[in-house]
């Protein structure tokens, strides 16, 4: 029985398992999925696994998505072009990775039959998958994109990749269209603690957390009247991809694949 695994830390959000096994079943592939907790001293162990084909291939989520890049032979365009990592496999004995966040992002936001081009986006987070969604903010031609993280630094880092990106202090809002929270503030049910009341509604809130399904930033921009959408499409399309590669098969995506992964 082949073996996939999830790392990273935290993981015990992760709804990764439930998706990938439900697949699994449906498609009859003798294998399993499971999650894995790993500090970075790990990592060269877990990818040795891989490589010596102990594991069939790993899903890499924060904050390992550019740490496991020095650990691989290969890079696709967009995991170069992104410098993040969420899928591993094994091709001809070459460990390839793939960033499948970049599509995840792209055809939730079609989903929504949201016309983002030409829109003003502000992002709050720098890390994970940040790099993926201006990738993907980019390829879908919006007119700004402004970002906002704790550490500055970070921020700083990411528009020396991606030159159009301005940079707010944390705290400072401007005006936007769309603001996505690619922070972990919510993870726990924490708050952001950002006023964001001054802004028209018929905004969109978007939150790359799928768990909990209403983190507080979008309880927030709910009751100011905005859209709001959590990270849940963009998580099963991003799986959907990796799935495809693995396997060689498109899982099926429909009203039970929302309802497998309903954790709370």
């Amino acid at each position: 029985m082949k073996k996939y695994f999830v790392i990273g830390n935290p993981i015990d959000h992760s709804l990764s398992p439930k998706l990938h096994n439900h697949w699994l079943k449906e498609n009859n592939i003798d294998a399993i999925y499971d999650k894995k907790k790993i500090d970075e001293n790990d990592i060269e162990n877990i990818i040795t696994k891989l490589k010596n084909k102990q594991i069939s291939g790993i899903n890499v989520t924060v904050p390992f998505k550019k740490i496991v890049i020095p650990y691989l032979d290969k890079l696709s365009f967009e995991a170069e072009q992104t410098q993040s990592v969420n899928t591993i496999l094994l091709n001809n004995d070459n460990l390839e990775g793939h960033n499948t966040d970049i599509t995840g992002f792209i055809k939730s936001i079609k989903n929504l039959n949201f016309d983002i081009k030409g829109k003003k986006i502000f992002i709050l987070g720098a890390g994970g998958v940040v790099p993926s969604i201006i990738f993907a903010l980019n390829k879908m031609n919006v007119s700004k994109i402004i970002i906002s993280n704790r550490t500055k630094k970070k921020a700083e880092d990411l528009k020396s990749q991606f030159h159009n990106l301005e940079i707010l202090d944390w705290g400072d809002i401007n005006d936007f269209d769309v603001i996505i929270n690619a922070t972990s503030l919510g993870l726990n049910k924490e708050s952001i603690n950002l006023d964001f009341s001054k802004f028209t509604n018929n905004k969109l809130f978007y939150d790359v957390i799928y768990n909990p399904s209403e983190t507080n930033f979008l309880k927030e921009g709910k009751k100011l009247g905005n859209r709001t959408e959590n990270g849940k499409l963009m998580f099963i399309y991003q799986a959907f991809e990796a799935f495809k590669l693995w396997h060689g098969v498109e899982p099926q995506i429909n009203s039970n694949t929302l309802e497998i992964i309903k954790n709370d």
